[in-house]
């Protein structure tokens, strides 16, 4: 239940925002099919800006095992076509059921502009027709062919970033664990969006905000079981935050809202990174409900978040003198 307390702090455009969906009465995601529910999760165009431009975009098709991976490149403004550009290889949220390079295009051009990055968004594929580990393997996949393919793609290998919000937030997590070992392969940065980092789903936020503000506790179970399957969910695959040891990933920025039941396990994944000796920092938005980062045209704040965003990731990923 939203206590008035809390009704009361929560940003007005967010309020706006809820209003507006409610009078659109649309089921829960548990109660359509995925095929329904992707399709509503792809009509929420007027809630989301307008694209932008960038200097050039490309579709590029990477095959993998028996399938093939769309990977969707941008180029911002300003860049010469042979220059060896830091990237932001990017993972579309959506419960890891929902959204597409599409549903995201308007958000990677803007964080490509802002970042002054190539950004490389990747098309995952799907639960439930490809649960865990399907969507992981695809994001490897991707980051090993941003690396085999650099030279060629205009990007610096020594400057690769992984990010992505919320369920792309878990699949960038989960790459920065993997390749903080001896490789060539480094990940120079990792950009977090509400990640859900435990999907016991069993935080404190959960209690708080589990109801009322879009996301919900009911909503993140179906995920979740459409996502891992029959796999265990403490695996750090699956939940990084369980992870035993999160020494020597890569630097991080970790973005949380205030009305998301994801809150309390980000801000425990930024305090434990810290903990462990990398370079976090951890922005809230306490006004701010699940899913604002990509509603730009109607929530001001998701604008401020790209800007964060992108300058950070431009700091970090600057040619070391």
């Amino acid at each position: 239940m939203k206590a008035e307390s809390s009704l009361s702090s929560l940003h007005p455009q967010c309020a706006a925002l809820l209003e507006a969906l409610q009078v659109q009465g649309q089921l829960s995601i548990d109660q359509v099919s995925p095929e329904d529910a992707r399709r509503t999760y792809a009509a929420r165009g007027d809630f989301k800006p307008l694209p932008i431009s960038v200097a050039r975009t490309e579709d590029v098709c990477v095959p993998v095992e028996a399938h093939r991976l769309t990977l969707r490149l941008y180029r911002p403004l300003g860049s010469s076509n042979d220059a060896l550009l830091p990237t932001l290889i990017y993972f579309h949220g959506g419960g890891w059921l929902l959204g597409s390079i599409n549903t995201h295009d308007a958000l990677c051009r803007e964080l490509c502009n802002a970042a002054q990055a190539c950004v490389v968004s990747v098309d995952y594929r799907l639960a439930p027709e490809h649960p865990y580990p399907a969507a992981i393997e695809d994001a490897r996949a991707a980051l090993g062919w941003v690396f085999d393919n650099a030279a060629d793609a205009g990007v610096d290998a020594q400057r690769i970033a992984v990010g992505g919000d919320s369920a792309g937030a878990n699949l960038a997590a989960v790459l920065a664990i993997e390749a903080r070992g001896p490789t060539n392969r480094k990940i120079a940065f990792q950009m977090l969006v509400y990640p859900p980092v435990d999907l016991r789903c069993s935080s404190e936020s959960y209690d708080r905000c589990g109801e009322g503000f879009g996301l919900t506790r009911d909503h993140m179970n179906y995920f979740v079981r459409q996502y891992a399957g029959d796999a265990d969910i403490g695996d750090w695959r699956l939940s990084p935050g369980r992870c035993d040891s999160l020494e020597n990933v890569a630097p991080a920025l970790i973005i949380v809202a205030g009305f998301d039941p994801l809150r309390a396990e980000g801000v425990a994944y930024a305090q434990r990174l810290s903990a462990a000796g990398v370079r976090t920092t951890l922005v809230e938005f306490p006004r701010q409900i699940h899913g604002f980062f990509t509603l730009g045209r109607m929530v001001d704040e998701a604008n401020d978040a790209i800007r964060i965003c992108g300058a950070t990731v431009q700091r970090a990923l600057m040619p070391t003198p």
